[in-house]
């Protein structure tokens, strides 16, 4: 067995990779969604990460095995495809053609709130009560702040942020339905098969948002990068961690994406940091923190299930 200092280093630099990974991706949108509309650029995301994928589940299981695979799942891994990739992907995209990645990064973190608040009907064993409801009540008041204070992009920017927040309670839904419908299912076979899913999915409305130009290897190269990096090896080391490490300590990547999306807007994209965006990530963090009951597992030591991290 490993010494501790051993597995808390690996597991602090995977943390690492995943939150780089991860955070680059709204900076890849950003720049592919100025020559790509957002239906085409996802779709091309998809293609090449589960391009990526299935020969992975391929060396696996086989070839007739990862076929069967994804046919047994059925409807609940298109359904799984639309909510978890297709819809929020497309949102994200969409939103980040009238907010910063930044912005847009501060407002996917809200995926642990949703939850708590879909918890509330869908699993009634898990209703929030006490700092974990103030936690979901702050950070839908960083929502508010994030949205509402934006005097520089006005009203396109109001409906950017809100539609990376719809695509964040798309997310939420799908970690509620995942564990749900696929709790004996290989997370290999489930990222490939949601994969598949969402290609097809989005297909027809890529086709009547295909370009009549050739974009730019810039916009090209940032959709490789989404859909390598940013879904296809992200995909790996999140279950990764989460085998070796567990939900919760895995869930932490959470909070290192707004920082990590702000450095990348700032440095690389040249966009400022707004008194708006400052406030509502604060807001929203500390939302999260509490809302998903993060200090109460620390205090106990467990390591119960969290919800999974959205990967823009």
């Amino acid at each position: 067995m490993l010494p501790v200092t051993s597995l808390m280093r690996g597991y602090v630099v995977m943390l690492g990779i995943l939150a780089a990974s991860w955070g680059a991706s709204y900076l890849f949108i950003k720049v592919a969604v100025e020559d790509l509309e957002p239906a085409p650029m996802m779709c091309l995301r998809l293609v090449l990460a589960f391009a990526a994928l299935f020969p992975v589940l391929v060396y696996a299981s086989g070839f007739r095995g990862a076929v069967s695979g994804i046919r047994e799942t059925g409807r609940g891994g298109a359904l799984l495809g639309l909510i978890n990739m297709a819809v929020p992907f497309t949102l994200i995209a969409w939103g980040e053609k009238h907010v910063d990645s930044g912005v847009a990064a501060i407002a996917n973190s809200t995926v642990p709130i949703f939850v708590a608040l879909l918890a509330i009907r869908f699993r009634p064993s898990e209703r929030v009560r006490g700092m974990r409801l103030f936690g979901v009540v702050l950070g839908l008041v960083g929502v508010g702040v994030l949205t509402g204070l934006n005097p520089d992009g006005g009203w396109w920017a109001i409906a950017g942020t809100l539609a990376v927040v719809l695509a964040s309670l798309s997310y939420a839904a799908a970690n509620l339905y995942a564990p749900a419908r696929f709790s004996d299912t290989s997370p290999l076979l489930v990222s490939a098969t949601t994969t598949f899913w969402a290609t097809v999915i989005l297909i027809p409305f890529a086709l009547l948002q295909w370009p009549d130009h050739m974009p730019s290897w810039k916009a090209l190269g940032s959709v490789a990068a989404l859909g390598l990096l940013g879904t296809a090896f992200a995909t790996l080391i999140l279950y990764r961690m989460l085998n070796e490490y567990g939900s919760s300590r895995t869930s932490l990547v959470t909070y290192l994406l707004p920082p990590m999306a702000l450095f990348y807007g700032v440095t690389i994209l040249g966009e400022q940091i707004h008194l708006n965006a400052a406030l509502g990530l604060v807001l929203i963090l500390a939302g999260v923190a509490l809302g998903s009951g993060l200090f109460q597992l620390v205090g106990r030591g467990r390591d119960e299930t969290a919800p999974a991290t959205p990967s823009a």
